[in-house]
């Protein structure tokens, strides 16, 4: 739920030419100095999916530009590829990529309580990292001018069989945990090619095989959070 560190991504971007995406799907709402990650770099794209801050019943997702180019083309793509100005000549390979007027439905009234929803999950956050500062768990930090929608909450263990022992420890007292991303980008199949192995970048595969994350909404109780924080405290 929190953003990259675009004040050191889009300076360096702009000096080589190159163009900024924005990967918001966990940080939509997120703020860095008080503009929201979606209004930063060339285009930003953000996720509806169900488990996201701002979540459907399905399948939904949403870009946001500043340019009116890159919004007709990505209209078009949209929309099997079609001319703006006739919608049966396509005049690019494009996609069926409707948000349907079902999820739209959806969303437009949890929008209106997004806002209050962000401040609920700030809250439970901060309780989370108040309960566990005497544990050997490092908690999530958020940088000075950073806002965070806490997509997740996520800690990291000592190591692999630390982690391995506290989520069998919460499971056999009912607390759901998950990994979310075990496997660093570099060491996926996709990527291949690329030629990277294990130890080429030691830090996220360290976090990746310590990182874990425990039950994260707005309205999740301070009861259920003394449960989960009595579990990994004792």
């Amino acid at each position: 739920g929190l953003a990259a560190d675009y004040k050191a991504i889009l300076p360096i971007a702009e000096q080589a030419g190159l163009k900024v995406i924005v990967d918001s799907a966990q940080s939509f709402g997120a703020t860095i100095d008080g503009t929201c990650t979606c209004s930063l770099g060339d285009v930003a794209c953000t996720s509806f999916f169900p488990a996201k801050p701002l979540g459907c019943y399905g399948d939904g997702g949403m870009c946001f530009t500043n340019s009116a180019q890159l919004q007709e083309i990505m209209v078009s793509l949209r929309v099997h590829g079609m001319n703006m100005d006739d919608k049966y000549d396509n005049v690019r390979i494009g996609l069926n990529a409707r948000l349907d007027t079902l999820q739209a439905a959806i969303l437009l009234p949890k929008l209106e309580i997004f806002a209050d929803e962000v401040e609920k999950r700030n809250r439970v956050a901060a309780r989370y990292n108040e309960l566990l500062a005497t544990t050997d768990l490092v908690t999530p930090v958020v940088p000075e001018g950073y806002v965070s929608v806490w997509a997740q909450y996520s800690l990291q263990a000592r190591d692999g069989a630390h982690r391995s022992q506290i989520q069998a420890k919460l499971q056999e007292n009912g607390v759901p945990t998950a990994i979310y991303y075990p496997l660093p980008l570099h060491l996926q199949g996709a990527y291949k090619n690329l030629g990277y192995t294990q130890g080429d970048m030691p830090v996220a595969e360290t976090v990746g095989g310590r990182i874990f994350s425990l039950p994260m909404h707005p309205y999740l109780s301070e009861e259920d959070q003394d449960t989960i924080c009595g579990l990994l405290v004792g």
